[in-house]
């Protein structure tokens, strides 16, 4: 890897961390605490990008309790998230081939970091159970800033924390799974991946050229191939506007 990549972020659930099983299984646990019945799986994964309160929604859909209170909808968000934090990985897991794109880029130097829109008390206790909060270099969560992504001032706190001017985003990549991830860091000046295998609805899977990610990785092995390769970063400067920018060369569709 050149010595031009400056840093790697990576959007955390369904980017860099498999997270959605959890999930499922405390739907599943809620589910059956009211004699409901736990909507399939692969709905519940399509949702976690959307949060605890999209999660409960659709259990609440499911079992055709669609007047629900928005008091009730509340309390069952925070047992939701209180299960949660109780358990917070039983199945969770880093994906396929990333857990050697972060040794690679640890070996060479690069620092990597997560910047998320999940809370902070729940990123740090998943990132020390799993035992990358040490291995991690930068984490910014909604906490930090005062907008979250889609905005770029999440991604600009990471430039920071790590010691890089904003001019010099042009090097930093950015890695995510959502339309905000892409959007924060296009806004943010970094080449964007978009990771296509995480936890996209059905009906954004047809749209997602339009996000304007730089790159599409289609699966966590395509991913370490584009960030892995050899030879396949190139460094050009100057642009006209004086920044720094990144050209990836891969043979994976953009």
């Amino acid at each position: 890897m050149s010595q031009f990549v400056k840093a790697v972020l990576f959007d955390l659930d369904g980017t860099l961390i498999d997270t959605a099983a959890d999930f499922v299984r405390i739907i599943a646990k809620m589910s059956g605490e009211n004699d409901w019945q736990a909507p399939p799986e692969g709905q519940i994964r399509e949702q976690v990008s959307a949060g605890a309160s999209a999660m409960v929604q659709l259990m609440l859909r499911h079992n055709d309790q669609l007047q629900a209170s928005d008091e009730e909808l509340q309390r069952f968000r925070q047992q939701f998230l209180d299960d949660y934090e109780a358990d917070i990985c039983v199945d969770s897991c880093v994906f396929p081939a990333l857990d050697e794109v972060l040794s690679t880029l640890e070996a060479k130097g690069v620092p990597w970091g997560i910047v998320t829109n999940k809370p902070r008390y729940l990123a740090e206790q998943l990132l020390s159970v799993m035992q990358l909060d040490e291995r991690c270099a930068v984490l910014v969560c909604p906490d930090d800033v005062s907008r979250s992504k889609p905005d770029p001032e999440p991604m600009y706190v990471a430039l920071e924390k790590l010691g890089i001017p904003r001019g010099a985003a042009g090097c930093v990549l950015y890695v995510g799974d959502h339309i905000r991830d892409i959007e924060a860091g296009n806004a943010a000046g970094m080449p964007t991946i978009l990771a296509a295998y995480g936890y996209i609805p059905p009906e954004d899977q047809k749209s997602l050229k339009k996000w304007g990610a730089d790159y599409i990785t289609e699966t966590p092995e395509a991913l370490n191939k584009l960030l892995l390769s050899s030879g396949q970063f190139d460094y050009l400067y100057p642009l006209q506007d004086k920044h720094y920018k990144l050209s990836l060369k891969s043979h994976l569709s953009k």
